[in-house]
């Protein structure tokens, strides 16, 4: 069953990076396979990775003068997705169902995003990625085997810190977390003026004490603001592309007004280091989907985050990689 919301959502699925003239990739979301590619004179295409003569790949092609043509009896196909050549038939004129289904594709922050359906809103905001002031870096795409309904969950939660991320986010014997409140905005839940002590909370190695804020904009896109009582800040956006009811893959965009003389590389590995530390957990979830009934699992105080961002999927009417 097609799931409204994130059908007709932007999903990121690939690094612009790995997508040159001349490059075919593979990708797969909401259990429909996808093959992007770029001709010689065209943008990044995406469409259904599937030949609708005899349905086997096209990603297992190659492209030929601005067409993707099929590995399997040489039909060549327009960046429109249209047939337009048949080997073995040289006089034929395709129909029109000959036709490749595609879908709306646009890239920002280095990554390209599709959608499946009919965006109904832009790519999530992130103007923190344009500010000169800022500094930026992408980390992901990292896979993970559970719903991403239960990555964005642990992304909120911030009493797993100390835990899974003793030494660099948290300590054990200072895992106290302070009554916060979570409201109610346009776009989902606020969470504001968290304070956690943390080792290393953004990778300079300088310990202290940290201000958390969080916020969603789409049930798999979150954002995060970490300050620092010297006016420090570090901003986050956070997306996870579903890639089953019960796979998904994350992508994390930082930015800092700070910190400027530390190379990407080293900012890069650090936040992949902090997010597959929560990789066995994740995948140890049983049930891998997010059970949106409160009853299903018991909750404790700091995870009131949880508990509204349960409510607002409920309210929206989020069906896939959730339990009703």
């Amino acid at each position: 069953m097609i799931d409204p919301i994130l059908w007709n959502d932007w999903h990121p699925i690939a690094r612009s990076s790995d997508l040159k003239p001349g490059t075919i990739l593979r990708s797969r979301l909401l259990d429909t396979d996808i093959v992007l590619w770029q001709g010689e004179n065209t943008n990044v295409i995406a469409w259904e990775d599937r030949c609708p003569h005899r349905s086997v790949k096209l990603s297992g092609g190659k492209i030929f003068e601005n067409t993707l043509v099929c590995p399997y009896h040489g039909l060549a196909y327009n960046p429109e997705g249209q047939c337009v050549k048949v080997p073995a038939h040289p006089n034929y004129t395709p129909p029109k169902q000959a036709c490749v289904k595609s879908f709306a594709v646009e890239e920002r922050y280095g990554v390209v995003f599709v959608s499946l359906g009919s965006p109904s809103q832009p790519i999530p905001p992130f103007p923190e990625w344009d500010d000169p002031s800022y500094r930026t870096y992408l980390s992901g795409g990292h896979y993970c085997r559970c719903s991403g309904l239960r990555a964005i969950e642990n992304f909120l939660d911030v009493a797993h810190l100390p835990f899974v991320h003793a030494g660099i986010l948290g300590e054990p014997d200072k895992a106290v977390i302070e009554d916060y409140e979570v409201t109610s905005i346009d776009t989902g839940i606020y969470m504001k003026d968290i304070k956690i002590w943390q080792p290393d909370p953004d990778g300079t190695g300088r310990g202290g004490v940290a201000a958390y804020d969080y916020w969603t904009i789409r049930p798999l896109t979150v954002a995060l603001r970490k300050q620092r009582a010297s006016g420090q800040k570090m901003v986050l956006l956070y997306c996870v592309t579903p890639v089953s009811e019960e796979e998904c893959i994350g992508w994390m965009w930082g930015t800092l007004n700070y910190a400027h003389d530390i190379p990407e590389e080293v900012m890069v590995a650090f936040q992949d280091k902090v997010i597959l530390q929560d990789v066995d957990n994740l995948e140890s979830h049983h049930p891998k989907r997010l059970p949106l009934d409160l009853q299903a699992e018991f909750h404790l105080p700091s995870d009131r985050a949880s508990l509204g961002y349960r409510k607002w999927l409920k309210q929206l009417g989020v069906t896939y990689g959730a339990i009703p």
